[in-house]
């Protein structure tokens, strides 16, 4: 049983004329400015999934600015999650910074989202803001049992589009903030996980937190799964592909090369991610 994590479809007329969105939206410009960043409808990542072997998949659009293009682009996720026949579960996505951030929240959970992701802050904003901003959202999602998806990234290394100026302490003042909500870190947390070895307080703070796989051929060595599993344990590690980046199939021989036991093997690439989202919760 495969389960992602973490993958991302677009509205059609987004994937049509990429173009036209760039100039009120500076974040999609610098991401998706290069024609071969591939932007892909739900046909396309189901069949992705069928050919890749998942069974399941998260799926989210962008963090707008735009409030209304937000709406409309998660209002095609959901619809796109129940055409699918239960392949796509929907995350409600948009803007950290947005004053409908709250609203939006609570009506896409009405509609059937499980959570929400992926946020980021990309080229604008502080991270006490967005903490700020996010607080009756992490509200909502404790009340309804659904987990936050947050963009992280490593704070030294490459630069690429994407990888945004953020630190470690910002990525812990976020977990700290949120310590009693179900937190899914993208892209391995920006290297958080390394700091579950401390003995004092980090490991209570770090609790309720997983961390995805997504990009990781592209920002770590293969040993990453191994160390990860090492050090906060393999039932805290979700398999993301962040598609259509990277097709899931290239993870799994990194995945499965790491030394782990089967059942470990297992949590990672979808008994976590089924535990987390799958079940029916009451509010």
């Amino acid at each position: 049983m495969i389960w992602d994590v973490h993958t991302h479809i677009f509205l059609p007329e987004v994937r049509r004329d990429r173009q036209r969105f760039f100039k009120s939206e500076d974040e999609f410009q610098w991401i998706y400015q290069n024609e071969k960043a591939r932007m892909v409808g739900p046909e396309d990542l189901l069949t992705t999934m069928g050919e890749d072997g998942v069974e399941r998949a998260v799926v989210f659009s962008f963090p707008w600015h735009d409030p209304g293009l937000a709406r409309e682009s998660n209002d095609y996720v959901l619809e796109s999650a129940q055409k699918s026949g239960g392949r796509l579960i929907p995350m409600a996505c948009f803007d950290p910074m947005s004053k409908e951030a709250a609203n939006e929240t609570e009506r896409c959970l009405i509609a059937g989202a499980r959570g929400v992701g992926e946020l980021a802050l990309y080229l604008a904003g502080s991270m006490p803001d967005m903490i700020k901003n996010l607080t009756p959202v992490a509200e909502l999602l404790k009340a309804y049992g659904w987990p936050l998806l947050i963009h992280t990234n490593e704070p030294i290394g490459h630069s690429y589009p994407g990888k945004a100026d953020m630190s470690l302490k910002d990525i812990y003042a976020l977990v700290k903030a949120f310590s009693e909500n179900t937190l899914i870190l993208a892209h391995w947390g920006g290297g958080l996980f390394f700091y579950g070895l401390l003995k004092k307080e980090v490991p209570e703070m770090l609790k309720n937190v997983y961390y995805d796989t997504a990009a990781s051929p592209f920002l770590y060595l293969p040993q990453v799964v191994e160390i990860a599993c090492k050090i906060v344990g393999a039932n805290k590690v979700l398999f993301g592909s962040d598609y259509p980046l990277i097709r899931p199939a290239r993870y799994y021989r990194e995945i499965k090369a790491a030394r782990l036991d089967p059942d470990d093997l297992a949590l990672i690439l979808g008994g976590n991610l089924e535990r987390l989202i799958s079940q029916e919760k009451e509010i």
